[in-house]
């Protein structure tokens, strides 16, 4: 058994290597040489002919933390953060947020001489301590793309008050930031952080004034453009989050353009058209965005924020074939349903094993959710956020539907993934498959989803068939706002959410129990919350629960 699964997931990462990868870690060694260093301190100093505008809002709160000397990132405070990019025992995905200095439109919120000078004392500690010592977080490509973006596009605040030798250092890095990353980009494997570095680079040959390499990393973004983003709009990551990035980043290109008086490519225009309708889909009635595959809500007013700027006004749509999702609005009720398969290899690092999963929300109140995904200072959640167990959806033996890898990205997956819409009369019915329940030929798994006109009633089927017999369990995470009250002589659960409506619960073929859950769905929390659950087994190969999510008022 063991040596099967240690034969596999080497063939996992055999597949999933590829040359760029391999070219990228054999050069590692001549980026981190003093050879390379000093390649890159030839490359010049001059001050920007250009300067894109940042056009999105700062948080003062978080700025006055940092000018008193802290730091915080994700939700989590580092004290006497002077180099919090050194900051140890916290998580990757930490201190790549730290080093991508989003933060600094934080500083320039609060706008004072006193956020100035905190923001160039931390930039120059970071020149310092990174700027000629390359480092493996810091100088990913697609973090010095972000990077670089953010230091042209806050260059204007810093530079008042500052002295010739500070902004002689600050130019100096990036240009050097972005020769490095005119190296290593075709080192970069299939993914979003191409896009992220091309970013850096287009705005870097804005700000020079050099229209060669503008036109070449143009071309260079519309060719990853167009394998991307699907036909519905949506990400080929299958993630709300990245799809809300995705948009933030092609807007900002898309602006920098323009205050250039360049040309936008029909292709850049195109997809930020295709990609706001997809960002609107994902979002529930708080404003925030559903969780799937590794997404969290994120902030309504920052959403509208995007969205406004996006200038695009199409719709959401109801049904996203390409992505792999449904959504089910009928009065003030909307469902969002998972029906695909996980993302392809290089775009599946974050993704999750949710599979058929829902969430349900009623007018700014979620009801039902995903658990979401953790990005703190610790990768403490990281592993159990991405299993199928954290999802409103059903597990079959305490198996994933999709093996989740430890390197991060999906190994065995679903055979197929397959799903129906039918509408009559205002009511909504979803029937989806999954066969090859973790790419195992004994287990399928379908669900069958009712919405009423009036959105009043919920009612699903979730059927298990194959193999000998099976122990599986139906969850349904519930919002830390929803209470909720087991009455086993009906075998349901009552749930109030905190505007006082009242919904019942019931189902049938199996046991059901109210146990605890937790809440990952904002940054750097952890909120205790309960599930519902639903215990049964398959007979002579086959097992069916019915459920049912029905508005108190909807019963008398």
């Amino acid at each position: 058994m063991i040596a099967n699964r240690a034969l596999r997931l080497l063939g996992h990462r055999v597949r999933r290597a590829n040359i760029r990868l391999l070219l990228y870690a054999i050069c590692t060694p001549v980026f981190k040489s003093s050879l390379y260093r000093r390649l890159l301190e030839k490359s010049g100093n001059e001050a920007p002919e250009f300067l894109p505008t940042d056009i999105w809002p700062g948080n003062a709160n978080r700025g006055s933390i940092t000018i008193e000397g802290d730091f915080e990132c994700l939700g989590t405070v580092i004290r006497d953060a002077d180099t919090p990019w050194l900051a140890t025992s916290v998580s990757d995905a930490w201190l790549t947020n730290v080093s991508e200095f989003d933060w600094l439109r934080d500083l320039r919120a609060v706008g004072s001489d006193a956020a100035r000078a905190r923001a160039r004392g931390l930039i120059k500690l970071w020149i310092e301590t990174h700027g000629s010592r390359w480092q493996r977080n810091s100088w990913r490509p697609a973090v010095t793309g972000v990077r670089i973006a953010n230091w042209l596009g806050q260059r204007e605040f810093l530079a008042i008050g500052a002295d010739t030798n500070f902004l002689n250092q600050f130019d100096g890095s990036v240009h050097q930031q972005n020769r490095y990353l005119r190296h290593v980009i075709k080192f970069i494997p299939v993914g979003f952080d191409r896009i992220l570095a091309c970013k850096g680079l287009i705005l870097t040959a804005l700000s020079t004034k050099n229209s060669r390499q503008l036109s070449r990393w143009i071309k260079h973004l519309d060719r990853e453009i167009e394998q991307q983003i699907l036909g519905d709009g949506g990400h080929v990551s299958r993630s709300p989050s990245i799809e809300l990035s995705l948009l933030r980043h092609l807007i900002e290109i898309r602006s920098a353009l323009r205050d250039a008086k360049e040309e936008v490519s029909h292709t850049l225009q195109t997809a930020i058209d295709k990609t706001a309708p997809m960002v609107r889909f994902f979002r529930h009635g708080d404003g925030g965005l559903g969780l799937f595959n590794g997404s969290e809500e994120d902030e309504g007013w920052l959403i509208d924020v995007v969205l406004t700027r996006s200038e695009a006004r199409g719709k959401p749509l109801e049904s996203a074939p390409h992505s792999g999702f449904e959504r089910l609005s009928a009065n003030r009720t909307l469902l969002l349903v998972d029906v695909g398969k996980p993302p392809p290899a290089g775009f599946d690092q974050r993704a999750h094993a949710g599979t058929l999963s829902f969430e349900m929300s009623v007018g700014k109140e979620r009801v039902i959710t995903n658990c979401g995904a953790h990005f703190g200072a610790t990768e403490a959640w990281l592993k159990a956020q991405r299993t199928t167990a954290a999802h409103s959806t059903v597990t079959v033996e305490n198996m994933n539907s999709a093996e989740l890898l430890s390197m991060g990205g999906i190994g065995s997956r679903p055979n197929s993934v397959s799903s129906e819409r039918r509408e009559s009369d205002g009511n909504i019915w979803i029937d989806a498959a999954m066969i090859g329940y973790s790419g195992a030929a004994n287990a399928d798994h379908t669900r069958r989803i009712y919405l009423s006109a009036n959105g009043g009633n919920i009612r699903g089927e979730d059927t298990l068939s194959g193999g000998n017999s099976q122990k599986f369990v139906a969850r349904f995470h519930l919002h830390p706002a929803v209470q909720a009250s087991l009455v086993r002589q009906a075998n349901s659960v009552l749930m109030r959410t905190p505007s006082g409506s009242g919904w019942r619960f019931r189902a049938t073929g199996g046991v059901i129990s109210l146990q605890e859950s937790v809440y990952l769905g904002v940054p750097g929390q952890v909120k205790r919350t309960e599930q519902v659950v639903i215990s049964a087994a398959t007979q002579n190969g086959n097992g069916q629960i019915k459920w049912a999510i029905s508005r108190l008022a909807e019963e008398n």
